[in-house]
């Protein structure tokens, strides 16, 4: 497999891996429109629910960056 076709490999997970997350994050916020303005533990629980996904997906990159330091360098 060519550097190239590596690279373009590396460049599809990670636009598979924003496109996961950011389909999460704003179903979540539109999940989140539903609550009612009182109800402040659902919110928060929300709030929650969607840094999760965004801080969650730290890992995923960091794996990717290993996968593409393998990749490029092996």
């Amino acid at each position: 497999m060519t550097l190239g076709a590596k690279l373009a490999l590396i460049i599809v997970a990670f636009m598979v891996l924003m496109g996961g997350v950011l389909w999460l994050a704003f179903r979540e916020r539109k999940a989140g429109r539903d609550i009612a303005s009182d109800d402040a533990a659902a919110q928060a629980a929300s709030d929650g629910r969607v840094l999760a996904v965004i801080f969650g997906s730290i890992f995923g990159g960091m794996m990717l960056m290993l996968i593409t330091a393998y990749l490029i360098f092996f």
